[in-house]
Order: C-alpha cells, then structure tokens, then sequence
C-alpha cells in the first residue's frame, strides 16, 4: 500500500527525506543491560519505522525514511515526531526510550542538510529517558517513498512480486493488533530476503540494480557530526569529529579475563603469592663472588652470564676483593637454549678464565613462601675441561616468578641493550612523598628600627615592608601605614602569611624588614633566622603565644653593615609563629585528592580497608621514538598514586605491549578517593639523553579510579583506554589492563567515614580562602617534585606535575564548554517537571490532565502525604535503578569531556603557554572570542539582577504607584488568607494554574504585566 493522499489526491514533487544517522548512550531495558532499540517517525499521520539494531545501546542506523509532503507551504507549521522503543522479542512488546519532537522550520534543502544531534525527552513525569539521537532532516525530489505493511513498517523499496505481496498482505492480517508491530517486523524481514532471492533469480526486476536497505547500512560509513562551523578536530586521526564512530567502542572501557595468579592457585599450589597478576615464569642466576682466580699482571674480573643469545654481565671487581652479589633474571618466553653458562673473565678480554654450566632441566622450582635458596660454591673449568687450575665461584640459580624477592633488584634479560647509566632508571621502585606541614607566620609588629640612611633622605617617611623566606618560598608584607599613635621606628602590619615545609625539616625561617629607598631598590634593616624544627606545632584551632625576637647582625655581608647592626641592640620584631597540623596539605586537585588525613599522624583514624592493584600490562601503545633509524617503539612504564605512596613498575624496554604484572597494596582512610595511574615512555634509556638534565618522559596517558565506585571483594579486570589530548584533538594512546580489588575491614567504619566531614576540622574551624589554598597546592606540588626528582631512580618533574593535574586551573574553552552542559544535565530534571507540568496545562491528553488535578486536590486535602510519598518515590527510583546500575568504573569519557568536538584553535589555546607565546593576531582573535563569551555571560547576569531589582522595587517607592498598589493588595491578601483556610486558597490557585487552555488568555497574566513594569536600578548604569 501506499501513503494517504490530500483532497485533492495529489502530493508536493518535494519529499520530506528524515534520515536517521544514529542514537548515544540510551537507557537499558531489556533487562539485561541492553537494548534493542528502532526509531518510529510520524509525520502528517505517516508513519515509517527503522530497522532493529539489537542489545546496542550506541546505535548506528543511517537509514532515510521518504514522506509525502502535502503542502510545502505549510512545512513551517508541521511537526516530526520521533519515537524509540526498544523491542521485546520474547513478549512481541516494546518499551519506550525517549522521543524528540522536531518543527518543520528545521528543515533544509537537499545539498544543505547537516547532522543535528537532540536530547531525548520523557513521554511522562515516570519515564525513565537517556541518551541523544541525530537526524538530517530535508527535502528532496529525487527520493522516492518507499512502500510500508501495516503499523506503518518500512518495507524494501525493491518491489516483489505479486504472489509474495499478497502471500504478505494475507499474513499481515493475523498480525493486526497493539503489539503487532514487532512480529509484523520479524515477518517483513522474511518477505523481504525471500523477495530479494527472487530478484536475484529473475534479474528483470526494475530496482535490482538497488541494495536493500540492510546492504545500504552495511556499504555507509557512520556520519560524522560536526557541531559547529569551521574546522572540527578529530578523534582518531580521521577528518572531521565522529559523533557516532567508531570512537566511542574505541574510547570504552573493555572487561578481560586474565588468567590471575589467585585463579591458577587452585591447579597449582607453589605458583605464585599474588593473585592479582599474571605469572611470568623467570630464571634467576645470583652471581655472589669467586675465588682462587690466578691472574698475571692484575687487573679487574667481570662475571657473564649467557643463555643463548642473551648475556648478562656483572660489574668490575679488583683481584682482591672478588665479590659481585648480583642477579640476572631470564624470562621464560625468552629462552632459547638448554643450557646457561657462567664465566669468569679479565674484564677488556673475550677469553674466559673458568666456566660453570647448568641443564635447565635439573635447575629446581622455587615458591616464593619458602626461603631464598643458598649460594654454593662450583668449581670452573677452563677450555679443556680441566678443573683443577681455575677456581670457584659461588651463585645460586633457581625458576621462580615475578613475586621473588630479588625480581626487582634483578638485571632482566630484556634491557641487555640498555646502557649502563641507563640501568638504575629500569626498576621498579616504591616511593614515599614527604609529609607536608603548613606553617602559619603572623608578622605583627616591629620596635626601634632605625634606618640606614642618615642627611636628606631621611626627610622621607620611610616605606618599611617585612619579607619570610622559607626555601624558595618568599612573601611580603604590605607597606606599613603611618600612624600618629605610633613613631614612624615602630612599623605596624598584622599580616599572616602560609608556607609549605617538608618532613625531615631541615629549612629555615627568614624574616627581614626592608626599607624600599628608590625603584627597585630595598634596604635591609633588620633580620632573624629561625630554625623552623623549633617552632612549635599545633593540632587544633587554639593560638599560639606570639614572641619578640631580637634582630640577628651575624649575616651582614659586610663589617660595614655589622657595625651599623651593632648600635641597634633594642630592634625587634613581633612574630606569632606555628607549625599548623590539624590541616590536610593539598598537593593535588581537591577533586582528585588521593589523601584527606591531617598532617599530624595523632589525628589519623585507623585504617578502613584495603586497596590492591595488579598492574597487568599495556597493549597497542604508540611509538614514541625510533631507535637507529628502525620502526618506532617505545620504552614504557606505568606510575600509580595514591596518597603518599608512590608505586612506579619497571621499564619495559623495546615494546608496544609491554607486561608488568606487578601487584601493590594500599591501606585506605576514605573510600571517598582517588587512585591515579599513569604510563610514561622513558627517555632516559637513550644514551644521547641519559646524562641530559632537560630530558623529559613522555606522557602516553593516565586513568583515575574512584575507590567509592567499587564495590567492596570484587575484582575488577578492564582494559582501560590511555587518551590524550594533543593539539591535532583526541588520540587513543594504547590500553592500560588493571586488575583492581577495594577489601573493606569493617563495614561498620566505612558507613560512618560518610557521615564525616569530607576534611579535617581545621579547614572548617579556621579556613583558608580559595586564593590561599591554590597557591599553597602550588607551593606543595614543588615541594614534592623537588624531593621525588632526588630519588634514584627519579620520578621527574614532568612525571609528578601530571600525576597531580597541575595546570586543572588553567583555562580552557574545552573544559567550559563540558562544565557548562555538566551543569545543564544537572538542571534538566527541574526542566524536564516543568515540560511536565506546562502539558499538563496543556490539556492535551485529558485524561492525563485530570488524573494530574485529582492528584493535586488529593495532596491538598491531605499535605501530611506530601514528603512521605517524596520519600518513598525516591526510594523506590533508587531501587528500580540497582538493575541497571553502572558494572564497570568510571574511565576517561571522551563526550563529557568535549574532546572530540573541539576546533583546532581553542585546542591551540589549550596548550598555549602562561603567558602567552603566540602572535598579536592570534592573541587579539582569542580576546575578541573572550569578549564575545563575556558578552553572553554579562547580559544573562544582567537579566537575573533586573529581575531581583525588581523584586526590591515593589517596596522600595521608587515607582510610588506601584509600592502603594503592592502596599495595599498585601493588606487585603493578609485579611484573606486569615479568614480564608489556606487549603482552599491552595485549591483555588491550583485550579486557576491549571485550568482549560479555551479558559486562558494568551496575552501574559496581570501579575506578571504589573512585575515586568517595576523599576530596575538598569536606569543608572552608564
């Protein structure tokens, strides 16, 4: 059958074409944590439908629905409704999952037509809606409308026989009925394969050179969305931003099933105490020392260790004092011999000077629980096999795996090309950030300063300042006003000022007041050193007594200036000083904080439980060097932290898939934090950039972890992506596999850590601004950059500033952007109730409207109902949603984040400099684009304050009509309501709200008319 017809029986040349590209992110309802949704488009009372993309909660559909126009004239006025529904196939059923509802303004001329990206609305206050859908909406006379069964169902635009068109006319029949549409479908889908073999067989069909709409999906690439003008950064290396490419599988989180060691346990009981890891079987050769080696001439001894093609070599050793005490570590996947051999050699010659060697097959099997097996002594032989001339050795060598004590302090056989200086910057390492204190000085006052210069100059009031220096840490007091109660000798300041330190504390305290003489130029007038380990410390919000201390003349450069110091034996200085630990010193964004416990250890709470992480390995990373000219590589390890421990995994040398199955463990105080794991390419492997102090390890990417997303005793194992965001846009960097298990100690104590207050009390007690905590997160962030960089091997400044986010403060167009719709989806449910309300106004669905006002009355004539039936709503939505709760954790998303719909330029403003190194030009269009965005804030700033001004106006008498007219309704409305019960003045109000629209006005109410007419102080402003 074909579509109705007008009046007249005839259509508009023009087609409505409704191309249906793809849906995000919908809302689960098979059950099962999926859906399978399709699209139903009406328009003027047609109806076409779109193919079933089964259990697929990111469609992709690409399919052009063709309707009949009857008049393009009235196109303006028309809407297109669409509806998605998920289908039941066990009940012959379908859900519903959102609607969008189109004006036919919208639409474009063919050749015009973009993609348009929609929220999908409720169809009910109860309706439980996620997700988005894209459309291309416009006219078209070369698209020809295809034929549709009953319900409105698509069929192929290849015409079918007759037989098979009746034979399907027939069997429609039985299918009529509400839930037909489903099986009606599954029925279209046979005709439709049994058509197409018909065609194939006859070859005379007129539409047999056209695919089938199913072909026609297949042969389409997913349309990529652009979201505004201009050029659109991509994802993944391709032109333009994929909305809805293949992306969003490439940007998911994947769930594995490694083979962990806590699995293999079961089969073999010596395998391995970590169970969060994959085994990796080694051999290991203790290399511990020699005797008995007859050496002409002197000279150093070196032991090597060879196993087929790999050599592992000890450090040089003098004749007298043989010892290496060092371990090689071969991995199984990497033997390629049956034998290992140990030789002892004059360091500059190749020739050996005795050898042991071993059958693997008789090296024995260590578990990790027993002890380390003990060094023998072996006697060598040289070259002919004689053992009587060529001394012992002593080693120990055995099969273990990666959880033996001496893996981390083993040579592997993997960095044998990795040069010598290069070879401490491969182990793996646990680090301890140093604990952080506040200090908190007061400069209060000074007495008896006396100035430096004498004759004219002191005809000036002197311009004295104070300045604390605590290691690189330097502040300054303001100027100190003068005071006619006070002599211009006794300055008076009263400010406070905070600093960093670090445990050991071995800084101190440098106060100077300066007397500012000229531009740029400061005359030290007094000072004091203070050993910051003798200033007292505090837990609680209780003032420290506040000191004079006397001006120190010992560190003058000078005898001149000391003797000047020597005659000023009365200048002192008014400090209040304390070490403050009852604060949590931030080194990382608060978001983002890891650790929330005060700096003194007497506060700390017992532990809650226990955070363990398997670092199992990384897969398809991307090149990020070339070596000797050959294809690219990359030298990859992976940092974790999580409070003050720092966990960092050996360097996998010479790999894209590298593998560390390395476990670690954590003790948790609040499940309400974060664990950040990052990966890194090493470049101080490099020869050329081993000794170069300005080499930097490249970011290959990070993930965060919120602990209180994971439910406690599970393992969790997923692949995560490692995305970073150049300035080419978004790029996939490799995937990071993590096996992770959150083990609560007492439930009890986690429950109660939510009822706590998210810091310590000092930061409620005596807070600190928002200014101060920024620039003392700044000032920890060095701190422990400077003491991490110190450590061998080091963890890089580059490596400690993008574990602890240090540029989250800096603008970027990007980030908002995903704030601003962050906030806007937080808003939507206010929204989406007052859609609600506003169609039950409406009166469009009557029934509805009246159930809505019989609701209301019956709240009204019973209000104790009210928050009970609040509560038990919301008790009951947060149960329903348990099915479908979130089974995976949270992971890097590339749409919230804006990141793949971003222009090049703000992403060149992104990772712009502080300050800004581009040229005028370009600086001058960002400003104007500022100004622009400025614009739009200022005149929505401006609308709320008129509106508020207003409010104040209706007592204020600035327009003193509409005060008295205001003056007098609140006499009469308070008469009113004391004689009126106030249920019936609800009754009223809501009946007046909601009456027919034939009983409403379109012109706006008299109290909104006489609001909008009040004075705003907008008059005033220039």
């Amino acid at each position: 059958m074909t579509m109705s017809t007008d009046n007249n029986g005839n259509h508009s040349k023009e087609k409505l074409v409704v191309e249906v590209v793809a849906a995000h992110n919908l809302m689960p309802k098979n059950g099962e944590g999926s859906s399978s949704p399709f699209v139903e488009v009406e328009f003027e009372n047609q109806r076409l439908r779109t193919q079933v993309k089964y259990k697929d909660l990111n469609p992709i559909w690409n399919e052009k629905l063709v309707f009949h126009i009857k008049d393009v004239a009235d196109l303006p006025y028309r809407t297109i409704e669409a509806n998605v529904f998920n289908e039941r196939r066990s009940s012959n059923s379908r859900n519903f999952l959102g609607k969008v509802r189109v004006s036919g303004s919208n639409i474009a001329r063919e050749g015009e037509e973009v993609p348009q990206l929609y929220t999908l609305d409720k169809r009910s206050l109860f309706s439980h809606i996620r997700g988005e859908i894209s459309f291309k909406l416009y006219l078209s006379t070369r698209e020809k409308v295809k034929e549709v069964g009953a319900n409105g169902i698509v069929s192929s635009s290849i015409s079918a026989p007759s037989a098979s068109a009746s034979g399907f006319s027939k069997k429609n029949k039985k299918l009529q009925g509400p839930n037909s549409a489903m099986a009606a479908n599954q029925q279209l889908v046979q005709e439709t394969k049994q058509t197409q073999q018909n065609q194939n067989n006859n070859h005379h069909s007129k539409n047999a050179d056209q695919p089938s709409p199913s072909e026609v999906i297949l042969m389409n690439k997913p349309v990529l969305i652009n979201t505004g003008p201009g050029s659109v950064m991509s994802g993944a290396g391709s032109g333009g931003v994929g909305g809805y490419s293949n992306g969003l599988t490439e940007f998911s989180l994947k769930e594995t099933r490694p083979q962990l060691g806590g699995e293999s346990l079961k089969k073999d009981k010596t395998s391995s105490t970590y169970d969060l890891v994959e085994q990796m079987q080694y051999l290991y050769v203790r290399v511990v020392k020699a005797k008995e080696i007859s050496l002409f001439g002197g000279g150093d001894l070196v032991a090597e260790v060879k196993l087929g093609n790999y050599r592992g070599i000890t450090k040089r050793v003098g004749l007298n004092n043989v010892e290496w005490g060092q371990v090689f570590a071969f991995s199984k996947d990497c033997i390629q011999s049956s034998v290992v051999e140990i030789f002892v050699k004059e360091g500059s010659k190749d020739d050996f000077l005795g050898r042991v060697w071993f059958d693997l097959n008789e090296v024995p099997k260590r578990a990790p629980p027993d002890s380390q097996l003990a060094p023998q002594w072996y006697r060598m032989e040289d070259k002919k096999g004689d053992k009587s001339k060529t001394g012992e050795v002593m080693l120990s060598i055995w099969f273990g795996t990666q959880a033996d004590e001496a893996f981390a302090e083993a040579w592997h056989s993997k960095s044998a090309n990795v040069n010598f200086d290069g070879l401490c910057s491969i182990k793996s390492k646990v680090y301890l950030s140093p604990r952080l204190w506040y200090l908190r000085v007061s400069i209060i006052e000074a007495q008896d300063i006396v100035l430096g210069e004498k004759g004219p100059a002191m005809m000036r009031f002197p311009e004295l300042s104070a300045k604390v220096q605590v290691g690189n840490q330097v502040l300054r007091t303001r100027i100190a006003q003068p005071s006619s109660l006070r002599s211009l000798s006794n300055p008076y300041w009263n400010d406070e000022m905070m600093f960093v330190v670090a445990e050991p504390i071995d800084d101190y305290l440098l106060v100077s007041v300066e007397d500012k003489v000229g531009p740029g130029r400061d005359e030290v007038v007094g000072r004091v050193l203070l050993p910051v380990t003798a200033i007292e410390k505090r837990t609680d919000e209780k003032p420290v007594v506040s000191r004079w201390f006397n001006f120190d003349n010992n560190h003058f450069n000078n005898a001149a200036e000391e003797s000047k110091m020597m005659t000023r034996f009365g200048s002192r200085i008014h400090l209040r000083v304390s070490l403050d630990g009852g604060y949590h010193v931030l080194d990382e964004a608060t978001m983002y904080s890891s650790d929330l416990k005060p700096t003194d250890k007497r506060l700390w709470k017992p532990h809650i439980g226990v955070l363990e992480m398997g670092i199992l390995g990384a897969t398809g990373l991307m090149p990020m060097k070339i070596k000797e000219g050959k294809k690219g590589s990359s030298d990859a390890y992976c940092v974790a932290k999580y409070g003050h421990k720092w966990i960092r995994t050996r360097t996998v040398v010479d790999s894209l898939s590298p593998k560390w199955n390395e476990q670690y463990t954590w003790e948790v105080y609040d499940p309400c934090t974060v664990v950040t794991i990052g990966v890194f390419d090493n470049s101080r492997i490099n020869k050329n950039l081993a000794n170069n102090p300005g080499a930097r390890d490249s970011r290959i990417g990070k993930v965060r972890i919120r602990l209180s997303t994971l439910e406690s005793d599970r393992v969790y194992t997923h692949s995560y992506p490692l995305l970073m965001l150049h300035t080419s846009g978004v790029k996939k960097m490799g995937e990071l596999h993590l096996a992770i298990r959150f083990t609560c100690a007492n439930m009890a104590n986690m429950m109660h850590m939510y009822t706590m207050p998210l810091l310590p009390k000092m930061h409620f007690v005596n807070p600190l601004s928002v200014n101060q905590l920024e620039t003392l997160r700044y000032q920890a962030m060095n701190v422990v950059a400077s003491r991490l960089s110190r450590a061998e091997p080091q963890l890089g400044r580059e490596v400690v500033e993008y574990m602890l986010d240090h540029d989250s403060h800096m603008w970027s167009m990007r980030r908002s952007k995903a704030n601003f719709f962050r906030l806007m989806n937080v808003l939507s449910g206010l929204v989406a109730m007052g859609r609600f309300v506003e169609l039950m106004r409406s009166w469009n669905k009557p029934v509805y409207s009246a159930l809505f006002v019989a609701f209301f009355l019956l709240l009204v004539a019973f209000p104790e109902l009210i928050i009970p039936m609040i509560l038990l709503y919301t008790a009951f939505l947060g149960l329903w949603r348990y099915k479908s709760r979130p089974r995976q954790p949270p992971h890097m998303d590339t749409q919230l984040s804006h990141a793949e719909s971003v222009y090049a330029d703000e992403l060149d403003e992104e990772f712009d400099s502080f300050p800004t190194s581009r040229s005028a030009e370009v600086v001058r269009m960002r400003y104007d684009r500022l100004r622009s965005v400025g614009g739009r804030i200022q005149t929505v700033v401006h609308d709320m304050a008129t509106q508020g001004e207003r409010f104040q106006a209706l007592l204020s008498w600035r327009d003193p009509r509409a005060t008295f007219v205001f003056s007098i309704f609140c006499l009469i409305a308070a008469v009113v309501f004391y004689a009126v019960p106030i249920r019936v003045v609800v009754v009223l109000l809501g009946l007046y709200v909601l009456r027919p629209p034939r009983f409403r006005s379109k012109l706006p109410c008299q109290p909104l008319s006489f609001f909008r007419r009040l004075p705003t102080r907008a008059d005033s402003l220039l």
